[in-house]
């Protein structure tokens, strides 16, 4: 298989990851076996405990070790079990604290500042993971005023097991909202908490349990994996951990040893000087528009590395202070050189490029940019649509435009490595190692933002995430845990004709988990970004599942959560009326412009754009060539630009296929 830009980033994360997960897990059994109460990891200082639920305080200590755990002015007692494991219930408990814990045994470990309130677990993939840090730039004000010393992030690192279920995570800590910590929060996490924080006034609680580019099968059990033969067989043959082990030891080995031969074969870094050097006069290189790729130039199918330079001019009175570089997002990896001095490298396609350069290393006059960019597969170079400028101080210096350009190496059949197995993506490992040993700690619901990576196989995604709601709603004994989530946001290109899509296939499994009892959905539809898998308006994001909570969690009976959700569609004639729930104050175009990205199809399911209009809460939808409507679809699409069908409160309805009856 061809070397990649996932397959190397999980080469990278299984080196240092792998290792340190399998220490820090050994050291915590062995450690265990003295006799001194240990605590798992999210029972901690600041941590927050869940309101109004039956809590359970449990940890390790010697064998039938006596253990007393003091706690708002009472005495709980018990005695470890003969494996060293040892549980005391607290009785329900009222939103406050802070309050103080001591838990007494051979030794005595003494917890501050409890607070009671709401616990939300959030998992899911990138889009759950990303932080507030990545979305600084369009959110400083909600950064700079971020202190809310009661809403808490645990953060758990990313853990596996490919074996069974663990009973610890590894270690972490509760942090406090304030606009340092807060660069770490989950931000679809960190806006929904704090909406549902100022409505209701009680400490709130993340427990982020997220991985990027995770499916839906790595968070779900090996008992829920059974009605799925093709993600379950493959969780049986992965109990073969010492073959995969050594297959990914022998890809992690090879991945390294074609990184060094294409460095040595790179003209760029081996060259006297080296084409980042400011004493390199550049001979035979070609212009490209940035942003851009080069396959666009006409180099067709051309991975590889590829060196990029542009000569700007930078007054002095710009030059005495910090400067701030935005690169956009570059396909794949980038080395990043100013005036010959390497200052920022990024391994894969999907983070922003914003590099810091210290005061001093822009000179007045004429300054190099030089960036060395390692394609591996799909265009290669500078994505649209994103920020390229030279920010100093209040003063930006424009980026796009013209640069130069030359080949420094181009990757062939030999350039190919074993593929590695990504461990964290493998049935039931995420769900073994950062979920199950979650069951004890009471929460209030559950967050979900995930599907990206199961969109080119939607075919089994509605029936999964049923599977992981019953899943996790009986691990915590829950059956009418609330269960919120966000559909998948527009992304990619758009299209121009009724076509068919695995991301609108996928959206429609989300919309169908609404049948699941205490569940809401989230639409998105409106929030992405054609270019990014990694949209930045995670506000929007937070406060629709924020919504959900207070009608789902909180029990607001008229509050309108939802945008419309297409019910049911019968004919009249020629047209097709749909029905919706979830109206509010009533039907919408949101920009007054006629309804966009309705289509109707007869019996053939051959799909044609349709007309629509908004009759007393009714949607017609029509085609004048359709005698027989058959179907209808509403944003069909990977990115259905244009859908604006909405209620009057602002929400957008989300995508459909409906039989008309």
């Amino acid at each position: 298989m061809p070397l990649n830009k996932n397959s190397v980033r999980l080469l990278l994360e299984l080196g240092r990851i792998v290792p340190f997960v399998a220490f820090v897990i050994s050291c915590f059994y062995s450690n265990n076996s003295h006799a001194a109460i240990k605590l798992p990891a999210l029972v901690r200082d600041s941590m927050i405990l869940q309101r109004d639920a039956e809590l359970k305080i449990w940890g390790w200590a010697a064998k039938e070790e006596k253990v007393e755990v003091v706690f708002n002015k009472k005495r709980y007692n018990t005695t470890a079990s003969t494996d060293g494991k040892w549980s005391i219930s607290l009785p329900r408990m009222q939103a406050g604290g802070p309050f103080d814990m001591t838990i007494k045994g051979s030794n005595t470990i003494a917890l501050h500042d409890i607070l009671i309130g709401d616990v939300w677990l959030c998992s899911g993939q990138s889009n759950m993971v990303l932080p507030m840090e990545r979305v600084k730039e369009k959110y400083p004000d909600d950064i700079e005023t971020a202190n809310f010393p009661e809403i808490r992030q645990f953060f758990i690192p990313q853990q596996t097991s490919l074996t069974g279920a663990l009973d610890t995570i590894l270690p972490g800590n509760w942090k406090s909202a304030t606009p340092k910590n807060v660069l770490q929060f989950s931000a679809v996490a960190y806006f929904f908490a704090r909406e549902i924080y100022q409505k209701y006034h009680v400490p709130i609680g993340i427990i982020n349990a997220s991985v990027g580019g995770s499916p839906i099968e790595s968070w779900m059990s090996e008992e829920a994996l059974k009605t799925f033969p093709v993600s379950y067989n493959l969780l049986l043959r992965n109990r073969d951990t010492a073959s995969i082990n050594l297959r990914n030891k022998q890809a992690a080995a090879q991945t390294s040893a074609l990184r060094q031969k294409q460095d040595q074969r790179d003209e760029g870094l081996q060259g006297k000087p080296a084409w980042y050097d400011t004493s390199f006069i550049p001979k035979g290189w070609q212009n490209i528009n940035v942003p851009g790729y080069w396959e666009d130039l006409g180099l067709k199918d051309l991975d590889g590395i590829v060196w990029l330079r542009k000569v700007v001019e930078i007054p002095a009175s710009m030059t005495d202070k910090p400067a701030k570089l935005y690169m956009g997002r570059i396909v794949d990896a980038d080395f990043l050189y100013v005036n010959g001095v390497q200052s920022g490298n990024i391994t894969y396609q999907y983070p922003p490029r914003r590099y810091e350069l210290p005061a001093g290393l822009l000179k007045p006059g004429k300054n190099t940019i030089t960036i060395r960019v390692i394609n591996y597969s799909g265009k290669g170079g500078f994505v649209p649509d994103k920020p390229y400028y030279l920010k100093l101080g209040d003063d930006t210096l424009d980026l796009k435009g013209q640069w130069q350009f030359k080949i420094a190496e181009v990757f062939g059949q030999g350039d190919t490595t074993p593929s590695a197995i990504p461990v964290q993506y493998q049935p039931a490992a995420l769900y073994n190692a950062m979920i199950h040993p979650l069951k004890n700690y009471s929460i209030k619901g559950i967050l979900w933002y995930q599907g990206e990576s199961n969109a080119a196989a939607p075919e089994n995604y509605a029936g999964m995430m049923s599977a992981l709601i019953n899943n996790w709603r009986s691990l915590w004994q829950k059956p009418d845990l609330p269960f919120l989530y966000v559909q998948l946001a527009n992304f990619m290109d758009q299209t121009f004709a009724p076509t068919e899509s695995d991301w609108a296939r996928l959206r429609d499994a989300q919309l169908k988990t609404l049948k699941v009892p205490n569940t809401a959905m989230a639409v998105a539809i409106d929030l992405g970004e054609w270019n990014d898998i990694h949209p930045l308006n995670k506000k929007d994001a937070g406060h629709r599942l924020a919504l959900a909570a207070q009608k789902v969690g909180y029990g607001e009976k008229d509050l309108v959560y939802s945008g419309p959700v297409c019910d049911s569609a019968t004919r009249d004639g020629n047209k097709a009326v749909l029905h919706f729930s979830n109206t509010g104050s009533g039907l919408v175009s949101s920009d007054g412009e006629p309804l966009q990205q309705f289509a109707v199809a007869g019996a053939d399911k051959k799909f044609v754009w349709a007309k629509a209009e908004i009759k007393d809460n009714t949607v017609v939808v029509w085609n004048e060539a359709i005698s027989n409507p058959v179907y209808v679809r509403y944003a069909w699409a990977d990115n259905p630009f244009g859908a604006n069908l909405y209620n009057k409160e602002g929400l957008p309805a989300s995508p459909f296929e409906v039989g008309v009856r």
